[in-house]
């Protein structure tokens, strides 16, 4: 299918982000930069800037806060109509503390009862909030949040499979909001439905004598051992696609890249990239965000493992969560790594 006829939705929180200026630390600071962001939020956003027609699925509060979060997605072209504004709930916020050299990022969410975690999805008809849409995306943080939350998440996949979209899902492991064991048993119930998968924890992946055949998988895997992993994964669920980024922390300004990509019963492994970091909220998201757009434009891939990694990669130099890049070219010198001035 041609890019120009594909429909992407996306579902997740909106949240608002606030963050010291100038790499400052919250309790020495006078006053916050704001945001908004979140998983979902940023890879429609990616997509809308690189030209794809892109949907977001929220719920806000009905107040000035909300409606203001809905217009910074839509002046990134993002379509905002399937969109819930609510009287009752809060809007979901999180504090981020910006890293810079030996001193790592921090995160601190304060999200709790808020408009999307508490919404009662059940009053939502699915397949008709989904009519008309060729791919949709989700991530493990939103069942993290809440029983209605993960509710959310089984009507939507249920009733993507029905009307035959392509589904995506990031696993999006987040330690603040659900233990490692909950998480693991809650998103392996989801991947019969995902055609599309990125991250390979947390999930159950017992072997022959019920071990985990991912535990003791090293955070730096080689070619053989990630392509072992990829190949049982795919066994089970007949993924079309599975990404998985590898990131190698120098300091907490300077990081490293790479992935690898299972497509088409094989795996391949991307560049690897060196990087000053700007700002790393949403470099996954961006990963994901560049996977899908190499997709939907029918890459090779090698090309799409790179294209996927480059997209990261020049997100970590923008502020805020959104990769704004609108041009694939721009992406494309990355992954080819090349550096020379665009006149």
């Amino acid at each position: 299918m041609a890019i120009e006829n594909q429909r992407f939705i996306t579902m997740g929180e909106l949240l608002l982000r606030l963050s010291p200026p100038n790499n400052e630390k919250i309790r020495t600071t006078d006053e916050f930069k704001v945001t908004y962001g979140g998983a979902e939020a940023n890879v429609a956003a990616s997509l809308a800037n690189l030209g794809v027609d892109s949907s977001y699925f929220t719920v806000v509060p009905d107040s000035s806060i909300g409606k203001a979060a809905i217009r910074y997605l839509r002046s990134n072209d993002v379509h905002c109509t399937p969109c819930i504004k609510d009287a009752s709930g809060r809007m979901g916020i999180y504090f981020l503390e910006e890293g810079f050299g030996v001193r790592a990022s921090k995160v601190t969410y304060d999200r709790k009862d808020s408009a999307f975690s508490t919404y009662d999805f059940s009053t939502i008809d699915f397949k008709e909030k989904l009519k008309g849409f060729t791919w949709l995306h989700l991530s493990g943080i939103t069942p993290a949040l809440s029983k209605n939350c993960r509710n959310l998440i089984t009507y939507a996949l249920k009733a993507a499979k029905e009307l035959g979209m392509t589904v995506s899902f990031d696993c999006n492991y987040r330690s603040a909001l659900w233990g490692w064991q909950e998480a693991r048993d809650c998103i392996t119930e989801y991947l019969p439905y995902v055609d599309v998968l990125f991250g390979i924890e947390p999930i159950n992946l017992p072997g022959p004598d019920g071990k985990d055949l991912k535990d003791g998988l090293s955070m730096n895997p080689t070619y053989k051992e990630q392509d072992r992993v990829f190949r049982e994964l795919h066994k089970r669920y007949n993924f079309k696609a599975i990404g998985r980024h590898v990131r190698y922390v120098h300091s907490g300004s300077e990081n490293s890249l790479k992935a690898f990509l299972w497509y088409g019963d094989e795996t391949y492994e991307s560049k690897t990239f060196r990087f000053s970091i700007l700002d790393r909220v949403g470099g996954g998201d961006a990963f994901a965000s560049g996977m899908i757009y190499a997709m939907m434009r029918e890459m090779k891939p090698d090309d799409i493992v790179n294209f996927a990694v480059a997209s990261s990669v020049i997100k970590h130099t923008m502020h805020g969560d959104f990769n704004i890049t609108d041009d694939e070219e721009s992406i494309i010198k990355l992954m080819n790594q090349d550096y020379e001035i665009k006149r």
